[in-house]
């Protein structure tokens, strides 16, 4: 299970992203652990991979609304599929990339995959303990899924 600084550095780097990338302040609310048989998405997940120090997936799950004002945000009028498949990707794969810092190389990282509403689910590592950070941005909730081991 993630100790109390690893869970900062995520709920930081959640923060930070949407500062600096939609120059406005995301708030994260308290994290918590997820039952094994809750699936939380929304309609995209960016979904990356960790090996090295530590083994499983963070992703990053959020409705169509909050991506395409996400666009917008940053002056990206195309709201198409493939634009909102690349921003939660991309938000994933950042977040992520951040973390990697404060963990070290050993901390190694994918490429984002990413998953849509009515197709497969994340797969979580087995004996891992999934912990959920809500993040609200503007009117629109996300969440960002830690399941490290």
């Amino acid at each position: 299970m993630l100790d109390e600084q690893a869970i900062r550095t995520f709920l930081y780097g959640t923060t930070r992203y949407f500062e600096v990338a939609a120059q406005q302040p995301a708030s994260v609310g308290s994290p918590y652990l997820m039952s094994h048989d809750a699936t939380e998405l929304y309609e995209y997940t960016g979904v990356i991979s960790v090996s090295g120090r530590r083994d499983g997936i963070v992703y990053f799950t959020a409705p169509r609304g909050m991506l395409t004002v996400l666009l917008m945000r940053m002056n990206e009028s195309d709201v198409s599929h493939e634009n909102l498949c690349d921003i939660v990707g991309e938000v994933a794969n950042t977040i992520a990339g951040n973390a990697r810092r404060d963990f070290g190389n050993q901390f190694h990282i994918s490429v984002p995959t990413v998953l849509t509403a009515g197709g497969e689910e994340p797969r979580r590592p087995i004996g891992s303990q999934p912990i959920v950070i809500p993040i609200n941005w503007r009117s629109h909730s996300a969440r960002l899924v830690v399941c490290l081991k």
